[in-house]
């Protein structure tokens, strides 16, 4: 550990909890040009400001005093509401991503991770002109798993080399993102989708979309410098790769046909294929089987029913949650690796010091794996007194 305070980790710690330099500043009780003297290392706080520091942002007084043991170098992040989330919202995400990416780096050194499996899909990108059917199929192809529906997407991404994080962002207009990220010479691809959201269709084509991201976009774009019509065209793209690899043209095509203008046979499509109504009236609109004029009328019917924010079976489907990264904290101590504490001490001597609660939620972990509640055990402080017959 480090004996001088370093300032960037304070703007880390500080973006980690999405509060701006005046949000700190306020809880500090100093002025932004204080934080910002903090921030730069040319002052270092007090005892007491240092105490307000750590409480309020939830690292311990260690994190503050390290120097970063990787190098890590984030690329562009793909986030679906770039046009909506504010900055600081953004860089919350990715602080986020660089303190995972960390720990995953770490985890390495003890399991063995799938390698990234994705194919070379170039050849079907042709400036803008891209063939999403043969893109898709390659991939559905590459990844074996045929024309069936996909009925654990997070697993599918994991098992094929893609982290995939689930946690909350505190951000309603965030539901997805992605990021290229470079940790000691090696890039990584990351998918985080958020913990706050419960709908597994939803969350489904959150996956493709960001997959498609992967897939088609350039990972050295400053998206700051994308003017909105570049930026809602890239959008455009990878929903319409996920739309294609979601629902597969052979086999979707076979199922819509049969009654492609019955709203109430989209519900069971639905159950079978894990997307929304509203997308799969999109796709067999796209697809011919429906023209736009029954597209406009089912899409009216949608609204009548009040099925545009909450669609039949949203609380039925079964939301799947990605497990690489939560399942390999529990391997590790099942198998005596380590215990909770030991863990968070090898963060610690990676200068990732943490606290238990903060890496629980970026792991997805249920609460108290890493600070299990000593059960107390009345048995070693009482005895029972032995009872003589009078």
């Amino acid at each position: 550990m480090s004996k001088s305070f370093n300032g960037q980790r304070l703007r880390q710690a500080r973006l980690y909890k999405g509060l701006s330099i005046n949000d700190l500043a306020e809880l500090l009780g100093v002025s932004k040009q204080a934080i910002s003297q903090y921030e730069t290392s040319n002052v270092t706080p007090d005892f007491d400001k240092m105490r307000i520091i750590t409480n309020e942002l939830n690292f311990p007084s260690s994190y503050f005093f390290q120097e970063d043991s990787f190098d890590v170098n984030a690329k562009t992040t793909y986030f679906r509401a770039l046009l909506s989330a504010n900055k600081n919202a953004r860089l919350q995400q990715v602080v986020k991503i660089k303190h995972l990416a960390m720990i995953y780096e770490i985890l390495s050194n003890y399991l063995e991770f799938p390698q990234l499996n994705i194919p070379d899909v170039s050849e079907f990108i042709n400036n803008d002109e891209i063939d999403y059917e043969a893109m898709a199929q390659k991939i559905r192809e590459y990844w074996e798993i045929g024309q069936k529906p996909i009925e654990d997407f997070p697993y599918l991404l994991e098992k094929n080399g893609i982290i995939v994080a689930s946690y909350p962002v505190s951000q309603d207009n965030i539901d997805a993102y992605s990021q290229k990220i470079n940790v000691e010479g090696n890039d990584k691809f990351i998918i985080v989708l958020s913990d706050d959201k419960n709908s597994a269709v939803r969350s489904n084509f959150d996956a493709a979309h960001e997959l498609g991201h992967i897939l088609l976009h350039d990972w050295n774009l400053d998206l700051e410098e994308l003017s909105r019509e570049d930026f809602k065209k890239q959008e455009k793209q990878a929903n319409n790769f996920a739309a294609a690899f979601l629902l597969p043209k052979e086999a979707f095509l076979k199922d819509v046909s049969l009654y492609p203008k019955d709203l109430k046979y989209y519900i069971e499509l639905k159950r079978k294929w894990k997307v929304s109504i509203s997308a799969m009236l999109i796709r067999a609109n796209k697809l011919g089987v429906i023209n736009d004029n029954q597209y406009q009328y089912l899409m009216k019917q949608m609204t009548f029913n009040k099925w545009r924010q909450n669609e039949p079976l949203d609380n039925v489907i079964i939301k799947q949650e990605p497990i690489l990264l939560n399942k390999s904290i529990e391997m590790l101590i099942g198998n005596n690796v380590f215990n909770p504490q030991e863990f968070l001490d090898e963060l610690a001597e990676n200068n990732i010091s943490m606290k238990a609660d903060e890496v629980e939620k970026l792991l997805n972990l249920p609460e108290g794996t890493l600070s299990p509640r000593e059960e107390k055990n009345i048995a070693s402080i009482v005895n029972l007194k032995k009872r003589t017959n009078d």
